[in-house]
């Protein structure tokens, strides 16, 4: 049945669950040892030897379970039977949470929450330094839907260092919807707009509070902006227009670094 402990239990492994894929991508995880891995997937038509045996060598040293398949069986379970290289690893994310888990913790009615979310961020680079920044700064949680952002792969594993693994990465299949329940559990939501009257280092939020960052090129979506409580900026001079996404990211996630509430000193 749907609802058994059995069907939840699984549903709970399988959203702390990476898939990476990939001869070097594997091979650098399966060599940090601060990293679970689960198993490694490996096409039954890759040739014995060379980076091969040195995955099978590391997933055999610590005793990760090794799986073979067939070439459309691999694919399917990297889902980018294109690129992965007859080799993929399932990753454990601990931080990793759907956002209606997330949303029915206690923690996420904190006054001081802060959740950092994605609108389309499409370039992999962009992503996996967002990541970084959010998970070093104060940020609680990042909403990233499985749909309309760049894939996990990895570009944004590489751009990340690595912190995607241990990021508190919040997943949905509609930010829109993820958006709309962030406001239903009291949290505010707010937007980055050049034209905004009020300042990001000079807004105090009354409560917890969701910051949408949107696509590198339209900005955030027409429904995204919709639903907006608040729309901020962020001073520049010199006729500096915008900032690149991952910039702005770093911005917000250090904000209150510079001061009470996050107000400048």
């Amino acid at each position: 049945m749907p609802d058994s402990d059995s069907y939840e239990k699984k549903k709970a492994r399988f959203s702390k669950m990476l898939t990476v894929y990939g001869r070097k991508p594997a091979l650098e995880v399966l060599q940090d040892d601060s990293v679970r891995c689960h198993a490694l997937h490996l096409a039954d038509n890759n040739r014995e030897g060379g980076i091969i045996a040195q995955l099978t060598a590391q997933a055999e040293r610590r005793g990760i379970p090794v799986k073979h398949h067939s070439r459309a069986e691999l694919a399917r379970i990297s889902k980018n039977g294109k690129q992965d290289q007859g080799v993929a690893v399932d990753v454990h994310c601990p931080a990793f949470q759907d956002i209606e888990d997330y949303l029915a913790g206690e923690h996420s009615r904190a006054g001081a929450t802060r959740l950092l979310a994605l609108d389309g961020i499409s370039n992999p680079a962009n992503l996996g330094m967002i990541i970084r920044s959010a998970a070093a700064g104060t940020i609680d949680g990042i909403i990233c839907s499985r749909r309309g952002n760049a894939a996990l792969g990895p570009l944004v594993i590489k751009a990340s260092a690595g912190t995607v693994y241990r990021a508190p990465l919040l997943r949905c299949e509609s930010l829109t919807d993820a958006l709309r329940l962030c406001r239903e559990r009291g949290m505010e939501v707010c937007i980055l707009a050049a034209d905004a009257p009020a300042s990001l280092f000079d807004y105090q939020p009354p409560g917890p509070v969701v910051y949408v960052l949107g696509n590198e090129t339209e900005g955030v979506s027409a429904e995204t902006e919709a639903l907006a409580d608040t729309r901020l900026a962020i001073p520049m001079r010199n006729g500096v227009e915008s900032l690149n996404v991952a910039v702005t990211a770093s911005l917000i996630a250090f904000a209150t670094a510079l001061g009470s509430g996050g107000r400048r000193r």
